[in-house]
């Protein structure tokens, strides 16, 4: 009898509980405002979307549409179809052909060539070098006394008493190698100036060497012309000793200056030949002085003739070299 009570306690007990478990929750009142309805926004197509439409639309869906099948152009229809295809063609083998045709893309950066010279340069310099090293093992004394008797007086006397001198190999050889040297600067001044000719190459370059030994050739066959004339013969083969010596000076000089414009950089150019006329103009103006005290000294001339003869045989063979060239 008393389980019972007990049962029927703890069943009140919990069923208690849980009424006031269930009282703690708040009770969600309902939402008392009217639900606004939302109307799809409708879109008005005008004239142009409809002409927009049917310019993309594919046009045989659009002849398929308008015309019956025996008024359709079927030229029309093929058109359409290879402009829908990218490779332009319909079958397999001609796609692969234009493909093939496609310009490729190199890897490598286009560039500009680099400006050569040419090799037979560098044989006629070797040439040039050569012949030089032949007079110097060969002819050392006679060599070295030609360099030390253009600023020597006392040497010049003694090598103007030895007449065999100016007839012998050392000065063959110097006189060649003067002609050769001179038209090798020359001809890289109009390859730097891109002076053209008939004649280019190596071609031109012989032609100029020779036409520089002709010319001074034929100017020393008229001074001595002119020294035998007006029976001056002495001052004019003290002058005639003195150009010889300058000739050959001027080659020995002219050859690293020729070497070096031959393998410089074109950008070089205009310093090698601003000081090619600093040595011409050294050389010259020395020799004139030397000669003019020399032969002055002991021969009386009138101002006016030197004048002439300084227009005559000293400029005019230079200018003529220079309208030969085409400056």
């Amino acid at each position: 009898m008393k389980l019972n009570r007990i049962i029927l306690l703890l069943l009140i007990f919990f069923a208690t509980g849980l009424h006031e478990g269930y009282a703690q929750v708040t009770a969600v009142s309902a939402d008392t405002l009217p639900v606004k309805r939302v109307y799809p926004k409708k879109i008005v197509k005008d004239a142009a979307y409809y002409a927009r439409k049917n310019y993309v639309t594919d046009s045989i869906i659009t002849h398929t549409w308008i015309l019956p099948d025996s008024m359709i152009n079927k030229n029309i229809i093929i058109d359409s179809i290879l402009k829908a295809n990218l490779s332009r063609r319909s079958d397999l083998f001609n796609r692969y052909k234009e493909i093939g045709t496609v310009k490729k893309i190199s890897p490598f950066r286009p560039g500009k060539p680099v400006p050569k010279g040419e090799i037979w340069v560098l044989g006629v310099l070797a040439i040039l070098l050569a012949i030089f090293s032949a007079l110097k093992i060969a002819f050392s004394k006679q060599l070295q006394s030609i360099i030390q008797s253009f600023f020597s007086n006392r040497i010049l006397n003694n090598l103007n008493k030895e007449d065999n001198l100016f007839t012998s190999w050392p000065f063959l050889l110097l006189f060649v190698q003067f002609g050769f040297t001179l038209g090798m600067f020359f001809y890289l001044v109009s390859q730097y100036y891109h002076v053209t000719f008939s004649s280019s190459g190596f071609q031109f370059y012989v032609s100029i060497s020779i036409l520089i030994v002709v010319l001074y050739v034929f100017k020393i066959i008229i001074l001595r012309m002119l020294g035998y004339l007006f029976d001056v013969q002495k001052a004019v083969n003290e002058y005639v000793s003195i150009l010889y010596l300058s000739y050959f000076n001027l080659s020995l000089v002219f050859i690293p200056l020729v070497i070096a414009f031959a393998l410089s950089p074109l950008r070089y150019g205009p310093y090698y030949v601003a000081a090619s006329f600093v040595l011409l103009a050294i050389i010259f103006t020395f020799q004139f002085i030397r000669a003019g005290i020399n032969i002055l000294s002991h021969y009386r001339f009138s101002k006016v003739y030197l004048f002439l003869y300084f227009c005559a045989l000293e400029i005019c063979p230079i200018l003529i070299l220079i309208k030969a060239i085409g400056f």
